[in-house]
């Protein structure tokens, strides 16, 4: 029987570190045991400490019950919600720590959903055993900061594995979302999935579908935001979570034969996520991760299953796949409860992603890079990513060509921006100018002009007024009067 790994020097010095590295861990340890209760740093907060990643989040749990815990919390921190309380969670915040301290808990589950019966337990241990994965079933007792580690998380952290506490079949069948939380860590720690959780999770991926859809897409988000979205997406859709949760992905695995040879769409949606992933430093903020340019990146093509023809001399098309994957995005968002903003911003990306290619080596006019820009809105930084990171073709001078002719789009759209403020572009009249100039009250009439006005704005560019007001007169002049009987 092979040694089970102890603690290292390193790891020894990391936990004895640890009141140093975070004072705020120390100080509750002293509070609770001095109030005469158990209370241990667990989960996450720990596994991310022996990998030396500490974070300013800390997790407990404690002996204490919720009305205690807040007693030991008095006068001490900055802010303090209960929002969890029904789970035994009482969360707090003091400077930049974020506390969250739970009574122990022995959870039983109705096989009918996956929201748990709440009892509280009687101990560490037993609170530990209903933990998602045994590398976040360690902890550390404080305040004497006593390792305990009653699943072999240790072992699995060296290893590099995420394994279940209970039986695969018993974790998974208790709380469902625990399969995508396998997917999730996968991509965020860059750990491999044990055999016989990854058997469970193809046997037992139906579970998934009593599971909120709320609770489906915060896992989701969860893991598109991690930094090798990649490994937990292709575990999804191996394991047959994914034909349950996000059906569109799955489905671009297109079948391939002798005679009619055409691109992985799969892998090219996973490689264009990589690429977007890659270039998100040059989108507004702090480069961190993007969800919308995330998501469009992962969506953009799934309009081709649906689309995709063959021709006689065995090419294959896709007429239409971005407008047609634009409203499967958005059909797909809804029904994963994303907000309306989210939605329509990845179903627009989805159906501009194309627009590129009609720019040909620079043969676009003024005003239909005038157009590009306003179509795409507030959405241009990341269509810019978007484009960029579509293209995947593995021959190195079509692909630097392809950027060379990006980045002139890319100037040009520079220079009339400058010149144009093409950013909020509007028409050279407002609508109490159109009414004035044409003598008329609110009405369809002033839409139908100021839809001219823009088009005009955005074929000639700017105008003065007084050569608005005449291109208006003259377009007034060729209308239709109103239909009066």
């Amino acid at each position: 029987m092979s040694q089970q790994p102890s603690l290292s020097q390193v790891q020894r010095t990391a936990l004895r570190g640890l009141v140093e590295a975070a004072p705020v861990v120390g100080e509750v340890g002293k509070r609770f045991s001095s109030a005469g209760h158990e209370i241990a740093l667990v989960g996450g907060p720990v596994r991310d400490l022996l990998m030396d990643r500490l974070s300013s989040d800390f997790d407990f749990a404690t002996s204490a019950t919720p009305d205690e815990i807040e007693a030991c919390l008095d006068g001490w921190v900055d802010a303090r919600w209960d929002i969890g309380r029904a789970f035994g969670t009482i969360g707090a915040r003091v400077g930049d720590a974020v506390l969250e301290i739970t009574t122990y808990r022995a959870d039983s589950y109705d096989p009918a959903s996956r929201r748990p019966e709440v009892s509280y337990g009687g101990d560490l241990e037993a609170d530990l055993a209903r933990r998602d994965f045994a590398v976040n079933s360690m902890a550390v007792v404080l305040p004497d900061q006593r390792f305990v580690d009653p699943f072999g998380g240790l072992a699995d952290l060296v290893r590099q594995v995420l394994r279940t506490p209970a039986t695969p079949a018993e974790s998974f069948g208790d709380d469902p979302l625990r399969m995508m939380r396998a997917a999730r860590f996968a991509s965020q720690l860059g750990f491999s999935v044990a055999h016989d959780a990854m058997d469970a999770m193809r046997d037992m991926a139906a579970r998934l579908d009593i599971v909120s859809a709320e609770r489906v897409r915060d896992e989701l988000v969860k893991l598109l935001l991690t930094p090798r979205p990649r490994l937990g997406l292709a575990l999804l859709v191996d394991t047959g979570l994914a034909d349950r949760m996000l059906p569109e992905f799955p489905a671009l695995r297109l079948e391939h034969d002798e005679h009619h040879r055409h691109k992985d769409v799969y892998e090219h949606s996973l490689t264009v996520l990589d690429q977007a992933i890659a270039l998100e430093h040059r989108l507004d903020g702090d480069g961190g991760p993007d969800l919308v340019t995330r998501l469009a990146a992962l969506l953009h093509d799934i309009g081709k299953p649906r689309t995709r023809r063959f021709s006689d001399d065995g090419s294959v098309t896709f007429h239409h796949h971005d407008v047609v994957g634009a409203k499967m995005a958005a059909k797909r968002m809804k029904a994963l409860r994303f907000s309306n903003e989210e939605t329509n911003a990845v179903s627009r990306l989805v159906e501009l992603h194309l627009r590129f290619h009609g720019y040909g080596g620079g043969a676009w006019t003024d005003s239909a890079v005038r157009r590009y820009v306003r179509d795409a809105g507030a959405l241009l930084n990341r269509l810019h990513v978007l484009t960029r990171a579509d293209c995947t073709t593995r021959n190195a001078r079509k692909a630097e060509r392809l950027r060379q002719t990006y980045d002139d789009l890319e100037r040009r759209i520079g220079e009339l921006l400058a010149e144009e403020e093409l950013a909020s572009l509007r028409p050279d009249l407002d609508g109490r100018q159109i009414m004035e100039t044409l003598a008329i009250g609110p009405g369809p009439s002033v839409g139908k002009a100021y839809s001219f006005l823009l088009e005009r704005r955005i074929e000639c560019g700017p105008h003065s007024e007084e050569q608005a007001r005449a291109e208006l007169l003259a377009w007034w002049s060729l209308q239709s009067p109103p239909d009066t009987s």
